[in-house]
Parts: structure tokens; C-alpha cells; sequence
């Protein structure tokens, strides 16, 4: 008996393919050591899609890119959204089902405890029956197909619609620009989850719209990087973050041959960027975008300081941000990133963020310099200065730092920022901490460094 799915009982005024290429033998996946083809993967979506409930919206917790990429089609193959909480913590993923009532969530693993309303896919290590006659599954380029949250770094975590046809407008720009560094086609293996953007775009719209494959795991320690490397043919896109690859550049450890790296979610010092390139060598490339945005530059940072902006994406600088009009947007969407044009405006310099800058006594300084200057400090591991809620009498506010330091104190940091920044800008309190809060793709929730920073202050 055919299954009717909700989508095709649409009417919406184009459809565009649920997947970029209509040859069913193509490799989009690789999993526990085994080629996945096309046709494979959508039989595993039709049949999954097929014991999903008639509801509106679904939490993708997905931790086997495999799965994320399964789950993510079948959801949207039945009409409804994939939700997409800034971390899979029990606490994000309450908060983003209070908001959507009657969802449900969906993944691989059993959960103890689970989520309301939690769903375990089936096995997908079962080779299905594969229909022909059916074509290709086509989607309203208007339906939503995802919400996802930002990360909280700035403050509350912001819901951002994503329909179909916004994903392959800005998919198209991502595999412009890595398909001119690498070739026309590659393998990639990714650090980052597929639930936060970058990863969604790296990792699971390009090996569904650009005929890339993807290796379904989500490597973190270096020789699980190297051995996911090595699962794959060449050419090979390494996806990840400045995290990540601090670790692999110190750890010595060996990888096969790379076609390119790709970092994002935070600033990548040049500094890294160089000792990574020397040190695998293959470009690293930087993509430049937002949960809100979703990518729209790149650079490559060991060598450039400047963006080049994608075809047909046009910045407004603003006096407090940059407006962004691109192919993906229905309308201009402003970042607080202050940006300055040059090449008659197809690139830029970011010169800091607008929540970012600080002024003190008629002195300006950013967090992000400030920040830098830290971890330039030799012996600081990790660090972040950041602005307190609370201000003084004159409503100027704190600004406080934490530092990762093993040998040293906070006199010596604080002795060696005051030979590198302005005395008003040192902060207090400086306290040294084992770690830092970053979440899984390396940023750091406002609400996680104030929580340490108190913790420190008892």
C-alpha cells in the first residue's frame, strides 16, 4: 500500500528536490565502514517518515550524522519541522518543546531519562527494498523545515526559521566556494553537530544538495579524526572548530592526506590557522555567517584578513551592525558585527561587534581584542573576557575574564594584559578556572561564564 505523506497533499507554488542529484547509486553517506547509496538512504527515509506521528514538529536529537540526516528527511517528508535546540542538555531540549506544544523528539539512542513524548528511529544497518517507480520526493520550497536556535553566547537563545528553498539558496554559495578550493567533489568528515548550523550546512545540506559524501560519525579526539579520515576516499574536507583544531595541531598526531580544512563558530587566531596549515598540509578555510544568516564569506585566514562576500550577497553597514541582504533571506536580516567595505564592496574587514565594544573614560576597546590579547599571553591555554550585567553608579560595567593557566597566577596574567591593553580595560575579577563552559561546537553561553564566574566567587 503506497504511503501518502502530508507534503504532497500541499499546494505551494514550486517545489525543489529533497535530494540534489536524481542518480540513486551515488555514495551520500559512509557508516560503520560501508558505502551508503542514494536510493538506500531514501528508502530508509520513506520508511522511517512512514511510523512518525501526525503532529507539526519534531526535536532532532540525532547524534550519528546518519541518523540526523535520516530523521532530518523524514521529518520533512511528512510536512513538519525539524527543531533544533542549541545543545541536546535535558534543560535546552525542554525549553524548545514548551515552545512548539504537541511536538515530539526523535533519535537513535535509548534515552534514560527521555524526553516527553521521545521516539527511537529503527535500525538503520537493515538493507531495504528500494522502489523505482516512485521518483524523487520533491518539497515546497516555502515549508519550513527547521528552527534552529542560537547558542546563547550573547544572551537568551533566538528561534530562526529556515524553509526548503532558503537551504538551497544557501547551499548553492557553500558548494561555489568549496567546490573552487577542492574540486567538484569530496568527502567530508565533521567535528561539529548537525543540529548546530554550521554543521547542518557543512554536513548534511551539502551531501543532500551537492552531491558530497559525508562519514556519519562525529569525531573528537584526534586519533578518532584521523580514523575517520581514514574511512574515506580522497579528496577530504575536514569540518570543524578552533577548538578542535588547537587539538590537533598539538597533539602531533598524524592524518591522511586532506583536500582542505573549514573552521567556523569562532575567531580563529592567524596564529592557528598558519601552525594548522604547516602542520597538515592543506588550506584552512574560514566561513563567515550566523544561525540567523546562515554562511554568506570566507577567507583563508593564514593569509587574509579580508572576506570575500558570496555571489549575490550585498552588506549595509550600519551604525550599529551590518544589514545582510542574500540569496537566502526574504529580507534583510542586521548583525551587531561593525564591518568595513573595500573591492567596491564584495569584501570587508570585521572590526568587531557592537555588543562588543566598550567604552570607558572617552577609551574604546572590543571583548574580541581583548579576548585575543589574553590568549596571547604565553601559558594561557583558554580564556575569554567578557562585560558583568551590573553597573557602577555611572552605569559603567564590570569587565570581568576567566583563564585556563596551569603555572601561572592571575598577577602575571594581569601584569602581562597591562603591557598590552589600556589599564581601564584590565579585568577584575580574573579568576583561573580547569576549563571552560564551551558547548559542542566551542562557544561559550553567556549564562554557563557567569555561573563559573560565581562559582569562583563564593
Amino acid at each position: 500500500m503506497a504511503i501518502v505523506y502530508d507534503t504532497y497533499q500541499r499546494e505551494a507554488p514550486q517545489r525543489l528536490p529533497l535530494l540534489g542529484s536524481a542518480d540513486p547509486s551515488r555514495v551520500l553517506a559512509r557508516r560503520n565502514g560501508k558505502a551508503v547509496t542514494a536510493a538506500q538512504f531514501l528508502a530508509h527515509v520513506q520508511a522511517v517518515a512512514a511510523g512518525l506521528p501526525a503532529v507539526t514538529a519534531a526535536v532532532n536529537l540525532c547524534e550519528d550524522r546518519y541518523a540526523f540526516l535520516v530523521a532530518f528527511c523524514a521529518i520533512v517528508l511528512r510536512g513538519q519541522t525539524n527543531l533544533l535546540p542549541s545543545s541536546r542538555a535535558p534543560q535546552a531540549v525542554d525549553e524548545v518543546m514548551a515552545a512548539h506544544p504537541g511536538c515530539y523528539a526523535l533519535g537513535e539512542q535509548a534515552l534514560d531519562p527521555a524526553p516527553h513524548g521521545y521516539r527511537q528511529l529503527p535500525s538503520l544497518d537493515a538493507t531495504l527494498p528500494i522502489g523505482t517507480d516512485a521518483g524523487w520526493p520533491l518539497i515546497p520550497a516555502d515549508q519550513v523545515v527547521a528552527i534552529g536556535y542560537t547558542s546563547g553566547s550573547t544572551g537568551t537563545p533566538s528561534a530562526n526559521k529556515k524553509t526548503w528553498g532558503s537551504f538551497h539558496a544557501s547551499n548553492a554559495g557553500n558548494l561555489a566556494m568549496l567546490q573552487a578550493a577542492i574540486g567538484p567533489q569530496f568527502e567530508i568528515v565533521a567535528t561539529v553537530p548537525p543540529q548546530h548550523m554550521y554543521g547542518m550546512e557543512m554536513s548534511v545540506l551539502l551531501p543532500l544538495l551537492g552531491e558530497i559524501g559525508v562519514h556519519a560519525g562525529r569525531p573528537f579526539f584526534p586519533a578518532d579524526v584521523a580514523a575517520a579520515l581514514a574511512e574515506v576516499p580522497a579528496p577530504r574536507l575536514l569540518v570543524t572548530t578552533p577548538v578542535h583544531l588547537r587539538a590537533l595541531v598539538e597533539s602531533g598526531i598524524e592524518l591522511p592526506p586532506i583536500a582542505a580544512m573549514l573552521s567556523a563558530t569562532a575567531p580563529l587566531p592567524v596564529e592557528l590557522a598558519q601552525a594548522a596549515e604547516q602542520r597538515f598540509a592543506a588550506p584552512l578555510l574560514e566561513v563567515f555567517g550566523s544561525t540567523e544568516t546562515c554562511v554568506f564569506a570566507s577567507r583563508r585566514p593564514a593569509v587574509d584578513a579580508d572576506w570575500s562576500l558570496y555571489d549575490d550577497v550585498i552588506l549595509h553597514p550600519q551604525p550599529d551592525g551590518t544589514a545582510v541582504e542574500a540569496p537566502q533571506l526574504d529580507a534583510s536580516i542586521t548583525l551587531a558585527d561593525i564591518v568595513s567595505l573595500s573591492d567596491g564592496g564584495r569584501r570587508f574587514r570585521l572590526r568587531g561587534r557592537h555588543a562588543d565594544m566598550l567604552e570607558i573614560a572617552g577609551k574604546r576597546a572590543s571583548l574580541a581584542d581583548l579576548s585575543r590579547r589574553l590568549l596571547a599571553i604565553p601559558g594561557v591555554h583558554d580564556g575569554v573576557v567578557f562585560q558583568l550585567d551590573d553597573g557602577d553608579a555611572l552605569g559603567v560595567h564590570r569587565i570581568a575574564a576567566l583563564a585556563v593557566a596551569p603555572g601561572l597566577d592571575g598577577h602575571t596574567i594581569l601584569d602581562a594584559l597591562r603591557r598590552a591593553i589600556d589599564p581601564l580595560f584590565l579585568p577584575r575579577p580574573l579568576r583561573l578556572v580547569t576549563a571552560l563552559p564551551r558547548n559542542e561546537t566551542g562557544k561559550l553561553p553567556r549564562a554557563a561564564l557567569l555561573a563559573l564566574l560565581d562559582q569562583h566567587d563564593e
